[in-house]
């Protein structure tokens, strides 16, 4: 059957446009005066239709009405015209393929496919505050030796500040030790690998910020520890790059 009415399927179930109703009918009395007038038959709003503004064409917003399929069908009986026994007929068709079991199936299917995107999209929300606790647990273990806890005592440094050493950026710094395994990015931060994260190379810390419209957000960033720093220091020089202190001096 060719689309008598057009059809909205946005709202999880199959509705019509009360003004396109209206017109399919061929209903000579004015729309503002023939819906109020239909709605004395005890149609409710809210369970019924829903009221709003359609989009102005050049003058005002005119006010529209979104309709269940079973109150389009009853305001097709209460016409008593050969178009109203016409849409009415259309409106069931509708029904019909709405619940057969095929369409059932591909709603169901769909909302099965929605429900597992957003699954994922937490799970992958979940694996980066896991790898972050991940390594601030291990960097929580006890230090087995003094020459650790020494260094362990002293400031932290930024990857910023490592790389300024060797006049290199924070970027190449970065890029340096991913190329060479030792770190990985997970969302906006660097974190060791696990047979690094073990070696207390690395201390992380949480950051409070306030956002554009003054909420409150929080940011972890990684600093390496003075052990840390000498560890990039061996892994740099073996590669035959130095820092700009003893390039100057040689």
């Amino acid at each position: 059957m060719d689309e008598l009415v057009r059809i909205n399927y946005e709202n999880h179930r199959p509705t019509v446009l009360g003004r396109d109703l209206h017109e399919a009918l061929e209903v000579k009395t004015a729309y503002k005066d023939w819906f109020p007038r239909m709605c004395e038959y005890g149609f409710e709003e809210g369970s019924d239709f829903s009221s709003f503004l359609s989009e102005s064409t050049g003058g005002r917003p005119s006010v529209d009405h979104q309709l269940t399929i079973d109150m389009a069908k009853e305001l097709c009986m209460i016409q008593r015209t050969p178009k109203g026994k016409q849409c009415r007929q259309y409106f069931l068709d509708i029904e019909r393929k709405w619940n057969s079991p095929e369409a059932i199936m591909a709603r169901a299917l769909q909302l099965a496919n929605q429900q597992l995107t957003q699954i994922r999209h937490q799970n992958k929300l979940l694996e980066g505050t896991i790898a972050v606790q991940n390594q601030q647990i291990t960097e929580m273990k006890p230090k087995v030796s003094y020459y650790d806890v020494v260094l362990n005592c002293k400031d932290l440094i930024s990857t910023s500040a490592i790389a300024k050493d060797y006049g290199k950026s924070a970027i190449w710094m970065n890029r340096y030790l991913h190329d060479k395994g030792i770190q990985f990015k997970q969302g906006d931060i660097w974190l060791l690998y696990q047979k690094y994260a073990e070696k207390g190379y690395t201390s992380t810390k949480t950051h409070s910020y306030l956002g554009s419209k003054g909420e409150q957000h929080t940011k972890v960033h990684t600093y390496w520890t003075q052990k840390g720093r000498l560890f990039i220091y061996e892994l740099m020089k073996a590669d035959g790059i130095l820092p700009q202190i003893e390039m100057e001096g040689a």
